[in-house]
């Protein structure tokens, strides 16, 4: 566990296997999404991703799991709720953000990059679709020698989710 003594958030890395030289290891970054990882919310794709990024590294037999405190894109868990408003009147999930005063990302990465150095890890195998993420990872220092797709739990309730994070905020999709 991580403690970001300027917030007080807590994080979390799980660690699988020997990490040895710190090289191509396999990572997935998750922020926390209460609604998905734990009540199997329709919405977004976020359990899905989280159970299949905890296979593939159980399957490599090596790698780490950071369980970073950002709900909700970022804005929290109040917040959230509050954009789920906006979704049930129309309101896609970025326009939702914009209109409640946030950026539709307003997730940061620099903590979960020290947390991987303090691992002592150079390099990643990343599970993301995420460029904003996969850049903010490789400004901060951490070099991705891959990224790994990790499309999983489209539903008929989430696709306009996953359109928008497509078309909008240009995640790796098909």
């Amino acid at each position: 566990m991580y403690i970001n003594t300027l917030n007080d958030e807590h994080h979390i890395a799980l660690v699988k296997g020997n990490l040895t030289n710190g090289e191509d290891v396999l990572v997935r970054v998750h922020s926390e999404c209460l609604t998905g990882d734990a009540f199997g919310s329709c919405r977004c794709d976020c359990g899905p991703q989280l159970e299949a990024a905890m296979e593939q590294i159980e399957k490599a037999g090596r790698g780490i799991l950071l369980y970073m405190r950002q709900e909700g894109r970022g804005i929290g868990f109040v917040n959230k709720l509050r954009t789920y408003e906006l979704q049930d009147g129309g309101m896609d999930t970025l326009e939702a953000n914009l209109a409640l005063g946030f950026p539709g990302d307003a997730r940061e990465y620099y903590v979960g990059v020290q947390i991987l150095r303090d691992l002592g890890v150079k390099s990643i195998k990343l599970l993301s679709n995420n460029p904003n993420k996969l850049s903010q990872v490789e400004n901060y220092g951490i070099k991705i020698t891959e990224r790994v797709p990790i499309q999983v739990g489209q539903s008929e309730h989430n696709t306009s989710y996953l359109n928008v994070k497509r078309d909008k905020m240009n995640h790796l999709l098909d």
